[in-house]
Order: structure tokens, then C-alpha cells, then sequence
């Protein structure tokens, strides 16, 4: 929680808030939806293949640069 915080905060101050953030790992459930409200994009847990987290990342960045 105090990590993914302060990554979000270091962005918005230097006005790139609009870098996805995601992460993973050993992170408790019950923090997922603080995380989501924080800003962070999608958080993996154990055990997500390494090809659900690359898929993830290519649909993210072609929707981000698609032309609005």
C-alpha cells in the first residue's frame, strides 16, 4: 500500500499521472480495491502466468494509444 502510494504521488508531481501503474504479488485481497482506488490499473496475484500479464499490458497500451 505505502509503496504503489508513493509511486502514484511521485508521478502526479511531476505531471505524469497518466503512467499506467500495475504490480503484484503477495498482496492481500482486502487491499486490492484501495489499490484500484488509488490509481493502480490492475494488480496480479501469485501464480498469474507470465503470458495473462503480457496480454494485459498490450490491450492496456493499445487502448491508451488509440486515438480518442
Amino acid at each position: 500500500m505505502t509503496l504503489f502510494a508513493r509511486v502514484i504521488e511521485l508521478l502526479r508531481e511531476r505531471g505524469v499521472g497518466d503512467i499506467t501503474v500495475f504490480g503484484g504479488g503477495i498482496i492481500p485481497v482486502q487491499d486490492i480495491a484501495e489499490l484500484t482506488r488509488m490509481g493502480v490499473a490492475r494488480i496480479f496475484t501469485p501464480g498469474t502466468p507470465t503470458t495473462a500479464i503480457v496480454d494485459w499490458v498490450q490491450s492496456d497500451l493499445a487502448t491508451a494509444s488509440a486515438p480518442a
